[in-house]
Protein backbone atom coordinates (compact mmCIF):
# COMPACT_ATOMS: atom_id res chain seq x y z
CA UNK A 1 0.00 0.00 0.00
CA UNK A 2 1.12 3.81 -0.91
CA UNK A 3 0.41 6.14 1.79
CA UNK A 4 -0.84 9.29 0.10
CA UNK A 5 -0.80 12.87 1.25
CA UNK A 6 -4.55 13.31 -0.02
CA UNK A 7 -5.21 10.33 2.40
CA UNK A 8 -3.50 11.57 5.63
CA UNK A 9 -4.65 15.15 4.75
CA UNK A 10 -8.39 13.92 4.81
CA UNK A 11 -7.74 12.38 7.99
CA UNK A 12 -5.94 15.23 9.77
CA UNK A 13 -8.10 17.82 8.10
CA UNK A 14 -8.78 21.06 9.17
CA UNK A 15 -12.41 20.11 9.26
CA UNK A 16 -11.85 17.40 11.30
CA UNK A 17 -9.74 19.91 13.69
CA UNK A 18 -12.71 22.55 13.80
CA UNK A 19 -14.92 19.20 14.68
CA UNK A 20 -13.07 18.30 17.37
CA UNK A 21 -13.59 21.77 18.89
CA UNK A 22 -16.45 21.55 18.63
CA UNK A 23 -16.60 18.13 20.63
CA UNK A 24 -17.71 16.04 17.55
CA UNK A 25 -16.62 12.78 17.07
CA UNK A 26 -13.33 12.86 14.46
CA UNK A 27 -11.60 10.00 12.02
CA UNK A 28 -8.30 7.90 13.53
CA UNK A 29 -5.99 8.63 10.23
CA UNK A 30 -5.80 4.53 10.75
CA UNK A 31 -9.32 4.54 9.37
CA UNK A 32 -8.34 7.01 6.27
CA UNK A 33 -5.23 4.69 5.64
CA UNK A 34 -6.56 1.68 5.27
CA UNK A 35 -8.26 2.21 2.68
CA UNK A 36 -5.35 4.10 0.73
CA UNK A 37 -4.54 3.50 -3.01
CA UNK A 38 -1.83 5.16 -4.74
CA UNK A 39 -3.90 8.38 -6.51
CA UNK A 40 -2.48 11.63 -6.45
CA UNK A 41 0.97 10.98 -4.47
CA UNK A 42 3.08 14.06 -3.62
CA UNK A 43 6.59 14.00 -2.05
CA UNK A 44 6.03 15.16 1.22
CA UNK A 45 8.15 18.29 2.36
CA UNK A 46 9.37 18.23 5.74
CA UNK A 47 9.77 20.65 8.51
CA UNK A 48 12.93 21.47 10.36
CA UNK A 49 14.05 18.71 12.81
CA UNK A 50 13.74 19.45 16.90
CA UNK A 51 16.74 18.31 18.19
CA UNK A 52 18.60 18.13 21.24
CA UNK A 53 22.38 16.98 21.74
CA UNK A 54 25.19 17.62 19.14
CA UNK A 55 24.49 16.99 15.40
CA UNK A 56 28.25 15.07 15.54
CA UNK A 57 26.95 12.56 18.52
CA UNK A 58 27.80 9.11 17.73
CA UNK A 59 24.15 8.18 18.60
CA UNK A 60 20.97 9.75 16.72
CA UNK A 61 17.71 8.48 18.87
CA UNK A 62 14.58 9.47 16.70
CA UNK A 63 11.52 9.17 18.68
CA UNK A 64 8.07 9.01 16.69
CA UNK A 65 4.96 9.63 18.95
CA UNK A 66 1.38 11.33 18.92
CA UNK A 67 0.37 14.05 21.78
CA UNK A 68 -2.30 12.20 22.85
CA UNK A 69 -0.93 8.49 23.05
CA UNK A 70 -0.53 7.76 26.56
CA UNK A 71 2.28 5.28 26.46
CA UNK A 72 3.96 8.65 24.41
CA UNK A 73 2.67 10.61 27.46
CA UNK A 74 4.32 7.62 29.95
CA UNK A 75 7.72 7.53 28.23
CA UNK A 76 8.11 11.65 28.01
CA UNK A 77 7.39 11.94 31.42
CA UNK A 78 9.36 8.37 32.97
CA UNK A 79 11.58 7.36 30.64
CA UNK A 80 13.08 10.56 28.50
CA UNK A 81 14.41 12.64 31.48
CA UNK A 82 16.91 9.88 32.51
CA UNK A 83 17.89 9.42 28.95
CA UNK A 84 18.22 13.05 28.66
CA UNK A 85 20.45 13.35 31.58
CA UNK A 86 22.45 10.62 31.19
CA UNK A 87 23.02 10.68 27.19
CA UNK A 88 22.00 14.07 25.82
CA UNK A 89 23.17 16.19 27.90
CA UNK A 90 26.40 14.61 27.85
CA UNK A 91 26.64 15.12 24.23
CA UNK A 92 26.57 11.63 23.63
CA UNK A 93 23.13 11.62 21.80
CA UNK A 94 21.21 13.66 19.32
CA UNK A 95 17.34 12.96 19.89
CA UNK A 96 15.17 14.24 17.62
CA UNK A 97 11.14 13.37 17.76
CA UNK A 98 9.41 13.70 15.00
CA UNK A 99 5.41 14.44 14.53
CA UNK A 100 2.86 11.32 14.44
CA UNK A 101 -0.69 12.69 15.14
CA UNK A 102 -3.02 9.48 15.44
CA UNK A 103 -6.42 12.05 15.60
CA UNK A 104 -7.10 15.93 14.83
CA UNK A 105 -6.24 16.81 18.71
CA UNK A 106 -2.46 15.46 18.05
CA UNK A 107 -2.33 17.29 14.79
CA UNK A 108 -3.73 20.52 16.23
CA UNK A 109 -1.74 20.04 19.43
CA UNK A 110 1.64 19.64 16.98
CA UNK A 111 1.04 21.95 14.74
CA UNK A 112 0.31 24.80 18.34
CA UNK A 113 4.37 23.59 19.64
CA UNK A 114 5.99 24.35 15.98
CA UNK A 115 3.98 28.08 15.61
CA UNK A 116 4.71 28.51 19.34
CA UNK A 117 8.19 27.52 19.02
CA UNK A 118 8.90 29.35 15.89
CA UNK A 119 12.64 27.02 14.88
CA UNK A 120 13.25 26.81 18.69
CA UNK A 121 14.23 23.73 19.58
CA UNK A 122 14.20 24.77 23.46
CA UNK A 123 10.56 26.46 23.13
CA UNK A 124 9.42 23.15 21.26
CA UNK A 125 10.02 20.77 23.57
CA UNK A 126 9.01 23.05 26.78
CA UNK A 127 5.52 23.21 24.93
CA UNK A 128 5.58 19.18 23.69
CA UNK A 129 6.20 18.77 27.54
CA UNK A 130 2.72 21.15 29.09
CA UNK A 131 0.57 19.11 25.71
CA UNK A 132 2.14 15.73 27.29
CA UNK A 133 0.97 16.17 30.48
CA UNK A 134 -2.44 16.66 29.96
CA UNK A 135 -4.62 13.67 30.19
CA UNK A 136 -6.48 13.38 27.01
CA UNK A 137 -9.16 11.14 27.01
CA UNK A 138 -10.47 13.49 30.45
CA UNK A 139 -10.39 16.54 27.95
CA UNK A 140 -13.77 16.99 27.31
CA UNK A 141 -13.03 20.93 25.85
CA UNK A 142 -9.69 20.78 23.70
CA UNK A 143 -10.21 24.01 22.36
CA UNK A 144 -10.16 25.75 25.58
CA UNK A 145 -6.65 23.55 26.94
CA UNK A 146 -4.98 24.48 23.70
CA UNK A 147 -6.11 28.08 24.41
CA UNK A 148 -4.66 27.32 27.67
CA UNK A 149 -1.38 25.97 26.69
CA UNK A 150 -0.84 28.68 24.31
CA UNK A 151 -1.20 31.00 27.01
CA UNK A 152 1.38 29.88 29.38
CA UNK A 153 3.63 30.36 26.46
CA UNK A 154 2.36 33.99 25.81
CA UNK A 155 0.18 33.65 23.64
CA UNK A 156 -3.89 35.21 23.48
CA UNK A 157 -6.80 33.31 22.14
CA UNK A 158 -6.67 34.88 19.15
CA UNK A 159 -2.93 34.10 17.94
CA UNK A 160 -3.53 30.36 19.33
CA UNK A 161 -6.35 30.57 16.33
CA UNK A 162 -4.23 31.64 13.94
CA UNK A 163 -1.68 29.25 14.73
CA UNK A 164 -4.28 26.42 14.22
CA UNK A 165 -4.74 28.16 10.93
CA UNK A 166 -1.00 28.02 9.70
CA UNK A 167 -1.59 25.71 6.97
CA UNK A 168 2.48 25.39 6.34
CA UNK A 169 3.13 23.87 9.62
CA UNK A 170 0.14 21.69 8.96
CA UNK A 171 1.40 20.57 5.67
CA UNK A 172 5.13 19.42 7.37
CA UNK A 173 3.35 17.69 10.00
CA UNK A 174 1.18 15.83 7.71
CA UNK A 175 4.58 15.24 5.48
CA UNK A 176 5.74 13.87 8.60
CA UNK A 177 3.48 11.25 9.13
CA UNK A 178 3.62 10.21 5.54
CA UNK A 179 7.79 9.80 5.98
CA UNK A 180 7.43 7.81 8.82
CA UNK A 181 4.95 5.30 7.39
CA UNK A 182 7.54 5.21 4.53
CA UNK A 183 9.90 4.09 7.06
CA UNK A 184 7.81 1.98 8.50
CA UNK A 185 6.83 3.34 11.48
CA UNK A 186 2.80 2.09 12.15
CA UNK A 187 2.73 2.59 15.77
CA UNK A 188 3.52 5.29 18.68
CA UNK A 189 5.45 5.72 20.30
CA UNK A 190 8.16 4.20 17.86
CA UNK A 191 11.81 5.06 18.03
CA UNK A 192 14.91 4.49 16.13
CA UNK A 193 18.42 4.24 17.40
CA UNK A 194 21.30 4.67 15.04
CA UNK A 195 18.73 3.13 12.85
CA UNK A 196 17.48 0.36 14.74
CA UNK A 197 13.82 0.04 15.31
CA UNK A 198 12.09 -0.29 18.68
CA UNK A 199 8.27 -0.01 19.08
CA UNK A 200 6.38 0.27 22.33
CA UNK A 201 6.83 1.76 25.40
CA UNK A 202 10.73 0.82 26.75
CA UNK A 203 12.09 0.99 29.55
CA UNK A 204 15.31 3.07 30.65
CA UNK A 205 17.34 0.34 31.21
CA UNK A 206 16.66 -1.23 27.80
CA UNK A 207 17.97 1.98 25.88
CA UNK A 208 20.84 2.55 28.48
CA UNK A 209 21.75 -1.34 27.41
CA UNK A 210 21.41 -0.33 23.56
CA UNK A 211 23.13 2.77 24.28
CA UNK A 212 26.05 1.16 26.06
CA UNK A 213 26.96 -1.08 23.69
CA UNK A 214 26.60 1.08 20.99
CA UNK A 215 29.30 3.83 22.64
CA UNK A 216 31.15 0.11 23.76
CA UNK A 217 31.23 1.31 27.46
Amino acid sequence: MVITRRAVTTALSWTGVAALIGLSPFRLISDVLATSTTDNVTEPTLLPDMALGPADAAITMAEYASITCPHCAAFNENVFPKIKAAYIDTGKIRYVFHEFPLDPIAAASSVLSRCIADGDSAKFFAVTDMLFKQDWSKVTKPRETLNSIGKQAGLDERQVETCLKDDTLFNGIVASRINAAKLGVNATPTFLVNGEKIVGMTPFEEFDRRFKALLKI
